[in-house]
């Protein structure tokens, strides 16, 4: 069964309009590691693009700087750890209404969910340290700095915590 997913469906008819006609190369090809042991032997990691940060242990994501050069986004990202509480989370996200995220982390970081599958045994564990970054990185998109810099970062500090599986959330 094929379902069409209309990505444009909320956005003002001439703002869709300019984004399904500009051309956009696709990334290929897409990075896939099979899995080589069970879910209930791997330990997981989260990563969303939901702009999450930590109140006060860290600085929002640049949400001034992108007001004034609304082609730019914020590249880098924000630790997560995965005893916080909802009230020490943040949301600064200029392309989502925060509101649901800001009363349910969940909804885009399913730290709670994921704590219950260890719990169950269902899955080996959650990363101490997860991670968000911030989706919008400007139009056209610039992922250069993930690529060279803040993934390979991310990734280096999932793998010091042995983490298998790694659940990207796109907000």
């Amino acid at each position: 069964m094929v379902m069409f997913v209309d990505s444009f469906k909320f956005l003002p008819r001439l703002i869709a309009t300019f984004y399904q006609m500009t051309d956009v190369p696709a990334q290929r090809p897409i990075p896939w590691t099979p899995l080589t042991k069970p879910l209930k032997n791997c330990k997981f990691g989260l990563v969303t693009s939901a702009g999450l940060y930590h109140k006060g242990r860290e600085e929002s994501f640049n949400t001034a700087r992108e007001k004034a050069e609304p082609t730019w986004g914020d590249p880098t990202y924000r630790t997560i750890p995965a005893n916080i509480q909802q009230e020490a989370l943040g949301v600064s996200h200029l392309h989502l209404n925060t509101n649901d995220i800001e009363k349910d982390v969940n909804i885009v970081l399913p730290i709670n969910r994921f704590q219950e599958l260890a719990a169950q045994g269902k899955i080996g564990g959650l990363a101490e340290h997860n991670f968000s970054f911030m989706g919008y990185q400007g139009f056209p998109p610039d992922t250069t700095a993930w690529q060279e810099t803040y993934g390979p970062e991310v990734a280096a500090r999932f793998k010091a915590e042995n983490v298998d599986c790694v659940l990207l959330t796109p907000a």
